[in-house]
């Protein structure tokens, strides 16, 4: 912001303007404006050598002036309104304030703008140059800025530094800090001094000032010129634990912001690619998190990770390491096996009744009996599908009671045409799960209970099914045991399972939920069947009556 610059003249001419009583032809709004003109207009005093304009302040002193001003109107404000009027302007507080900052621009060392070349063009002669000047116009020249914060001794301002080419630079405004709603400041601009002390390039000395200063602080930018863009609505629900206090990484470990499994972020910011912006939406500071794409070099057990250059909120500057190894996502087979959900974008919707219930659990965990407890007790709001197979059917069986049957070839058929949910052969014989068959189930206002493969929540997880993920996890290896052996003794299942089985069941469920955990709506440790109908039941009305936040392609 170029300096304001006042004249000597207008001042001694309001005075002695005032002093005269019969200076009727003065009006109070004469006086202002010829007050405000002497203050707004700049002379520029013309350098022969350069032939550059340079602003420099005339009068420093416009606060004293004022109080002198307001003396001599005194005697005249009872007897003229207009005298009253001008009088109450120049006792606003935004007036005031006005000539404060000029005073306080004015008195500091600024440079003037380095000449363009444009500005020595003789424009009548030469149009060819016109054009070449308009050209450059487009991109204005480093022109300094005085900007004044106000802040608390100990508040954070939000912005990360950065040195680039020996400057201190402005790379990150964390969204909702002070700097941010201020919108004084913006990414790329240049500091230069802090209450009239040049700043150095050591972007760890200026933290420490920022941090301690309070008040009044005046900043020398370079502005950057750069349009700020207001964020889009994104929310993302985490599919991982977070806390920044143990995160080696992290520019500054108080910026960070801690969430759990389940959390919802609202992300405000996502230009750095490594650091994103982010808060919960249950309110609070906004804090950085690990973007998706670093956290995934983590989670692959990349060693040595190396980040570029980034501002770091505490010193400014990134920690770099060595690159020992640097991670390929298309060279590396293992990850291509795995899928890493860290961060899934979710949407907010109205209550609805999710179309089916999916029961995912290891083996002898508990599924099939909580899914005949569920079919039994709520026959009306629950209903299952039959699955297909190619085998002839056994004596005394009978068709849609246990299995629909059909021949082999129809079956393949059918596979081939993408018409079942999940399929395999065991003895020689196909066994399937229809697609249709869910979609009878839904149309007859039923709940659709699956008992499902875990590969086939990739298929059912989508608008198309809505499903409610319940995982029943298995209990410590003593429980599991206990509950079998009374499941047995009940003649719920016909067969008391070994130690080894057991312990296979339970490995088994560390593994499901570490591998498909970020599907799972709902996770029960089943030591208890009538305790999991309950939740299960009560956490389907929950659904049903409060807004959820979905997968966003349920939605768009």
């Amino acid at each position: 912001m170029p300096v304001a610059s006042t004249r000597t003249e207008p001042a001694p001419q309001v005075l002695d303007a005032m002093s005269d009583s019969t200076a009727s032809s003065t009006t109070a709004n004469d006086l202002d404006l010829i007050y405000l003109k002497g203050i707004m207009e700049s002379p520029l005093e013309q350098d022969e050598s350069l032939k550059a304009p340079r602003l420099s302040p005339v009068q420093e002193n416009n606060v004293e002036l004022l109080q002198e001003i307001l003396r001599e109107l005194d005697p005249f404000k009872s007897a003229s309104d207009t005298v009253a009027e001008l009088s109450n302007i120049l006792t606003q507080p935004h007036f005031q304030s006005l000539l404060e900052t000029h005073d306080s621009v004015a008195s500091q060392a600024c440079d003037s703008p380095p000449p363009s070349p444009c500005d020595f063009v003789d424009h009548d002669e030469d149009d060819e140059d016109d054009d070449e000047c308009d050209t450059h116009n487009h991109h204005p020249p480093d022109a300094v800025r005085m900007v004044g914060i106000r802040k608390v001794a100990g508040e954070h301002l939000g912005v990360t530094f950065k040195v680039e080419n020996g400057e201190l630079v402005i790379a990150r405004i964390l969204h909702g800090g002070m700097v941010d709603q201020q919108g004084l400041l913006h990414v790329g601009d240049i500091i230069k001094e802090v209450n009239g002390r040049e700043v150095g390039p050591d972007p760890r000395v200026l933290h420490e000032e920022l941090q301690v200063a309070s008040g009044n602080m005046v900043l020398k930018i370079v502005p950057s010129y750069h349009e700020a863009i207001p964020p889009r609505q994104v929310f993302f629900k985490c599919h991982y634990d977070y806390d920044p206090a143990y995160d080696t990484l992290i520019p500054c470990k108080e910026a960070g912001l801690r969430f759990e499994t389940g959390d919802i972020l609202q992300i405000v910011n996502q230009d750095d690619v490594n650091w994103w912006q982010a808060r919960h939406v249950e309110g609070g500071n906004t804090g950085l998190i690990p973007s998706q794409m670093l956290e995934e070099k983590r989670k692959a057990f990349v060693k040595n990770v190396e980040l570029p250059p980034a501002g770091n909120l505490c010193t400014g500057v990134g920690i770099k390491k060595k690159k020992k190894m640097m991670y390929v996502t298309t060279k590396n087979a293992e990850f291509d096996r795995h899928e890493i959900l860290l961060y899934e974008e979710v949407a907010k919707v109205p209550p609805f009744k999710r179309k089916s219930l999916v029961l995912i659990g290891a083996q002898g965990v508990g599924r099939r009996r909580l899914k005949t407890k569920l079919l039994l007790r709520d026959p009306l709001i629950f209903g299952t599908i039959i699955p297909y197979t190619s085998r002839k059917p056994k004596k005394g069986e009978r068709e849609s009671r246990m299995y629909a049957f059909t021949g082999r070839s129809k079956m393949e058929t059918d596979i081939k045409n993408g018409r079942f949910l999940e399929h395999g052969e065991y003895d020689g014989n196909l066994y399937g799960i229809k697609t249709e068959s869910i979609h009878e189930v839904v149309e007859a206002g039923r709940v659709c209970i699956l008992d499902t493969n875990p590969q086939s929540l990739k298929v059912l997880r989508t608008s198309e099914f809505l499903p409610y993920v319940v995982f029943l996890q298995a209990p410590e290896f003593e429980v599991l045991k206990a509950m079998n052996q009374s499941a047995v003794e009940a003649g719920v299942v016909p067969n008391t399972l070994t130690d080894e089985e057991l312990r296979r069941t339970c490995d088994q469920s560390v593994k499901l939920q570490a591998a498909f955990g970020h599907y799972f709506d709902l996770t029960i440790v089943n030591d208890s069947l009538d305790e999991t109908y309950r939740t299960v039941k009560a956490a389907l009305e929950t659904v049903s009556k409060n807004p959820q936040w979905v997968p966003v392609t349920w939605v768009f």
